[in-house]
This record gives structure tokens, C-alpha cells and sequence, in this order.
């Protein structure tokens, strides 16, 4: 790896990096006990196992120091009410950030910290939201076409996605009367 400064291009309509040295594909296989209704997961799942997001990395050295960096695209779509989503994390170490600048499409970030408090931020093409330290976060695709946004956090935080599939998200978006609700997950569990 050179350690050297470099640029990249971000070209719309699909701002797929011009290179990225890993890229990751998460279906609907790898959601498994994410979405609120496991009947219609199950019945998703059954006809096709569905491309969710897909995320695209440029390596850095994980370590302190170095900003990790890459984009992430949430395809549209919906199991049962819900929306797609990505499985979302906290950061090994806890302390530190993350920053997602909002390319195209709309959604929200939902998050929340190991303490019980929750925020659910609107995204949409423009749009920076700052994740302190500390807090959860899961992109959601509320809109009719991909969810695109540019992710940069430090090189040491590290992901921790084991906490939110064994206890999942304590707030929810999904389609009431054809817009987007936030409720309380039914489901939660400390």
C-alpha cells in the first residue's frame, strides 16, 4: 500500500469509486432476525435472495491516525413494511466517529448508544450527518431509487455488527399510508 496522497473520482449517477481495493455485497441471506417480520423475510427469501446494499472500500491501515473511507449503496426496497436497510454497528472502540455525506437518494440514519438513547436523522443527496462517538448506526432506504452516501471514519474504530443482530435496533422505519414512520422495535431487547 502507498503512502502516498491520492484522489479518486465519485462519478454520478452510481458514484462507484473509480477504484476501491474491497468491495462487499450483503443479500437478504445475510439479514437474517434484521426486519421485524420474520413471515415475510421468510417469503422474500424464499423467492429470491435479494442484493441489499453493497459497499465499496478503499484500504487504509487500520490504525489510529488513518481515516478508513469508501461508499455505501442501499438498494430500494422493502421486507414486509420495512425498509432495506444495512445491518448496522457500533465501532470496537466505542469512542469514535464516523461521518456519511449523502450522495443521492433519501433514507434515514437510525442510531443509538449502549445507554438507550436513540436519534433517527433524515439523509438525503447533499446532506452530512456526523455519528458521535459511541452510537449505533444503520442506513435505511426509504425512497425509490439507491441510497447512496460516502462514509470516512478512523482507522482503529473498528466494527462491532455482533451487538445489533443479537439485540437488533431499539427504533424501526417503515411504511405506514405510503410514507416512512419511525416506531419503537416490538422486538428490542436489552
Amino acid at each position: 500500500m502507498n503512502n502516498i496522497p491520492y484522489t479518486f473520482g465519485l462519478n454520478a449517477p452510481a458514484y462507484v469509486p473509480s477504484h476501491y481495493d474491497n468491495y462487499i455485497q450483503r443479500r437478504l441471506s445475510d439479514m437474517k432476525g434484521q426486519y421485524l417480520d420474520q413471515g415475510a423475510f421468510a417469503a422474500s427469501l424464499s423467492s429470491e435472495d435479494i442484493l441489499i446494499y453493497e459497499v465499496y472500500e478503499l484500504h487504509r491501515p487500520q490504525i489510529e491516525g488513518e481515516i478508513l473511507h469508501g461508499v455505501s449503496i442501499v438498494h430500494p426496497g422493502k421486507v414486509g413494511d420495512e425498509y432495506f436497510m444495512t445491518k448496522g454497528h457500533f465501532h470496537t472502540v466505542l469512542e469514535t466517529a464516523e461521518i456519511y455525506f449523502c450522495l443521492s437518494g433519501e433514507g434515514f440514519m437510525v442510531m443509538e448508544t449502549p445507554e438507550g438513547e436513540t436519534a433517527v436523522e433524515p439523509l438525503s443527496a447533499g446532506r452530512v450527518l456526523y455519528v458521535p462517538p459511541r452510537w449505533a448506526h444503520r442506513s435505511v432506504n426509504s425512497g425509490a431509487d439507491d441510497l447512496i452516501t460516502f462514509f470516512a471514519y478512523p482507522g482503529n474504530a473498528g466494527h462491532d455488527y455482533g451487538t445489533i443482530e443479537q439485540n437488533g435496533f431499539r427504533k424501526l422505519v417503515i411504511e405506514r399510508d405510503g410514507r416512512p414512520a419511525i416506531i419503537d422495535n416490538p422486538r428490542w431487547q436489552a
